[in-house]
């Protein structure tokens, strides 16, 4: 939701070229978009983006789906010479292992499931990769994937055009996935569209249904039971969405700006972050066969935007990133009392993602800072470099190869300069400072934004020559 001013490569014909980005962006502002009415069959196209389609090998099927093989604009590359405790006196834990290359476009949203990875960007396609190597993927008409959530065999998909796309693994065919539905529902949209009672004002001289978002999906989350799922929006809302029947219970007018980031912790609580620089708590309560929310407090406010908000796993931290840089956290144990700042980014934070007893930071300036709580404070473990593009989004599944006495996360990192990288990250790194980037002691940022000394951080790069 955050204004970029990047450029984007031209194709000769004939050939596409991957190429990496070294412009910076300017995330303190907020972008806004006019979204036209359009069904769900038609293309949708958003205004700064330039969609390279790869042609679907069955364009007749009824569940849109793609597996875009044979003219794949991915490159999977594999470090092997990582270096190993046995060899290695400065042996890291924490390593780059692999870049995924491609040339669809920035990448927006990813999904860890397992051994799938599901990453969406501003092209149709929402490839899936399988111990990264391609797996089939599918396509959505709506253009850029803002968001993916995962629930067993259903994805969610959140698009720029401010639908929810609802796909389902074939139980036949793991490499089939199908669409199963668009939320909100036909049903809905033709019973509610005529009963005036069900428009409110989103914008001057301009009205919308409260059970459809009006702009952009930023960000879908699901609840701890995953009986209901969560969509925020550039239009103030977040819609709650029982997931069984696919019905919108509930819309909430939640800020005076754009609700960038929501997510659900325990015991009904709903935390949401937004473009007006505040963070807050809601309180689901359930009634009859619907749910009502209920504002409990703010966590935040401030002048700059709040960009990302994240909760650790077993919900007892909460975390929001700012268009500033800084990561304020808050410890529901102490009744919500704030925590403190972790600072270690010089430019906007653009997604936060926690593991275990780690959070993950990724922000424009490139990098990506990997933070271990330790009692009541943080420390920084490392400070992951090898994009060439803001960090975009943050997936993290547990390593299985990992020892039992030892932590490990494989963390994937989307980036728009077009690439995923993935990262083994341990818990039992030893830190960058250990009063460097606490809470507790801020210090100033570094001039240059270094790669932990023994992982590489080289940028791959990718030319391929595809005919059309």
């Amino acid at each position: 939701m955050l204004k970029k001013g990047s450029k984007r490569g031209s194709s000769s014909t004939g050939r596409r070229t991957f190429y990496e980005e070294n412009s910076l962006h300017k995330f303190n502002r907020i972008k806004k978009t006019n979204l036209p009415a359009d069904n769900d069959g038609d293309f949708f196209n958003t205004r700064n983006s330039q969609d390279q389609v790869v042609t679907p090998s069955n364009s007749s099927s009824p569940y849109n789906i793609v597996s875009p093989v044979e003219k794949s604009p991915w490159s999977s590359q594999r470090i092997t010479d990582i270096p190993s405790e046995d060899n290695d006196d400065n042996f890291s834990p924490n390593v780059l292992m692999g870049s995924l290359v491609r040339e669809e476009g920035h990448i927006y949203s990813l999904a860890a499931s397992g051994d799938l990875l599901y990453t969406g960007s501003d092209s149709k396609n929402i490839r899936v990769w399988k111990n990264q190597k391609e797996f089939p993927g599918f396509k959505s008409n709506s253009g850029l994937v803002k968001a993916i959530v995962i629930s067993g065999a259903t994805i969610f998909t959140g698009h720029q055009d401010g639908k929810i796309r609802v796909w389902k693994v074939s139980s036949k065919d793991p490499s089939i996935h199908k669409r199963v539905g668009t939320l909100p529902t036909m049903r809905d949209c033709f019973n509610n569209s005529m009963k005036t009672s069900n428009y409110f004002e989103v914008k001057r001289h301009k009205n919308a249904v409260w059970y459809k978002h009006g702009d952009a999906i930023s960000c879908l989350s699901l609840s701890e039971d995953k009986t209901f799922l969560y969509s925020s929006s550039w239009d103030k809302t977040f819609k709650v969405w029982r997931i069984s029947n696919s019905r919108c219970l509930e819309s909430v007018i939640s800020h005076d700006d754009a609700v960038n980031s929501i997510v659900a912790g325990n015991d009904g609580l709903v935390f949401t972050g937004s473009a007006d620089g505040t963070v807050k708590v809601w309180r689901r309560e359930l009634q009859g066969t619907g749910t009502k929310h209920f504002f409990s407090q703010t966590l935040l406010k401030q002048e700059c935007a709040v960009t990302a908000v994240a909760v650790n796993p077993n919900a007892t931290v909460v975390y929001c990133g700012s268009s500033d840089g800084l990561v304020n956290f808050w410890e529901r144990e102490k009744h919500m009392s704030h925590g403190g700042v972790l600072r270690g980014h010089k430019l906007a934070i653009l997604c936060l993602v926690t593991a275990g007893s780690l959070l993950f930071s990724g922000s424009a300036d490139m990098g990506i800072c990997v933070w271990r709580r330790m009692g009541n404070d943080h420390v920084c473990l490392s400070l992951l470099a090898g994009h060439n593009g803001p960090v975009k989004c943050l997936a993290a599944e547990k390593d299985h190869e990992s020892s039992p006495n030892e932590r490990r996360w494989i963390l994937y990192s989307g980036s728009l300069d077009k690439s995923v990288k993935m990262w083994r990250v341990s818990e039992n790194a030893p830190p960058m400072a250990w009063r460097g980037c606490a809470s507790s002691a801020p210090t100033s940022i570094p001039s240059s934004l270094p790669a932990a000394t023994s992982f590489p951080a080289q940028i791959t790069r990718n030319i391929n020559d595809i005919r059309n």
